[in-house]
């Protein structure tokens, strides 16, 4: 890595979920100085207390919606990894201003607080469903992606914060994720739910997850947004791969497209591909920086944006049942659930 976090310190909100835990694992791994996990859930945290036994890592209970919590929790912090977040779709779609305090003016926080804490970078965590939301989480995800890129745009006048963000499809194992609902059903014995049998979604591993924010950490520019190109599968395939790893012979119940759900999922929209940087297994897609000049937006278009399409999860590589089995295979969870 060309950055370094020798004796650096670094804050996680959100640090007690799935992808807080993956980049902690990481960080021990190097001579960090610090970690900071910022949550609300002392359950949690004081579990985590227990499993680490680690001094390097220090625990601030708070919430991102207040912003005195995130000022106090970002006083000498180098780095930052915004994970906390609302992230399930029927949650948010009940209780979509919970979703907006939280991941617009809660995100607005964090990011408010590394500005005037002038930590190095903030990496702000995202979501395929910010791209074309049709549900309140994406719709909120995205409104955070702008507020990200109309921020990095004072970065160089409050100290030269670097505030990115990386977008993600479906984690596998990530809480509330379908492989662990399929895992769950096989070990009770219930059928496999499926929502639409051509429904398909990004795979990405906990560890992908984590490589995509180091890679943000040390290549990003002010305003940038991250995409790891992936793999999908079918939810037809996934199903059938979870019953053959485990030699279930449960049927699959079709219970048809929850609300607010996609049958496919976009990584980077049409518009974006058009600017977006091919960094090999990563997508760049640089900050839009037009200003208020009107004539950018109504009377001088661009061409360019025709010749692309969607990177979505229906034309990318698509694994068959054994290439998702292999994947399914290397997930610590599903080992030890064979043994």
């Amino acid at each position: 890595m060309k950055f370094h976090l020798n004796n650096k310190t670094v804050l996680i909100t959100g640090g007690t979920g799935s992808f807080g835990s993956a980049v902690v694992n990481r960080l021990l791994e190097q001579n960090i100085g610090e970690i900071r996990i910022f949550s609300r859930d002392e359950k949690k945290q004081n579990d985590m207390r227990i499993f680490y036994n680690d001094r390097r890592i220090k625990y601030f209970i708070g919430d991102v919606r207040e912003l005195n919590s995130t000022d106090d929790a970002m006083i000498g912090v180098d780095y930052v990894f915004h994970a906390a977040a609302l992230k399930q779709v029927p949650s948010c779609e009940f209780y979509p201003m919970e979703a907006v305090r939280t991941n617009v003016l809660g995100a607005e926080n964090v990011m408010r607080s590394a500005l005037a804490a002038k930590v190095k970078v903030c990496v702000v965590l995202s979501t395929d469903k910010a791209v074309y939301p049709i549900n309140a989480m994406g719709i909120s995800k995205a409104m955070m992606e702008k507020i990200m890129v109309a921020k990095s745009m004072q970065c160089d006048e409050q100290g030269g914060t670097i505030l990115c963000a990386t977008r993600y499809g479906n984690v596998m194992g990530s809480r509330g994720s379908v492989i662990p609902l399929f895992l769950e059903q096989i070990k009770n014995n219930q059928p496999l739910t499926i929502t639409d049998s051509n429904m398909t979604r990004f795979l990405m591993s906990l560890e992908e997850s984590v490589n995509l924010v180091f890679y943000a950490f040390e290549n990003a520019n002010p305003g940038d947004i991250f995409v790891q190109k992936s793999p999908a599968s079918t939810i037809r395939d996934l199903a059938i791969a979870m019953k053959e790893i485990f030699s279930s012979s449960l049927d699959a119940k079709v219970i048809g497209t929850r609300h607010g759900e996609k049958l496919f999922e976009s990584l980077v929209s049409r518009e974006e591909m058009a600017r977006a940087v091919d960094e090999g297994s990563f997508y760049r897609i640089p900050a839009d920086v037009r200003d208020l000049n009107y004539s950018k937006y109504f009377s001088d278009g661009d061409s360019h944006i025709t010749e692309h399409e969607d990177y979505t999860s229906h034309n990318t590589r698509r694994l068959d049942v054994d290439e998702v089995k292999n994947l399914l295979l290397k997930l610590d969870f599903i080992q030890e659930a064979l043994t």
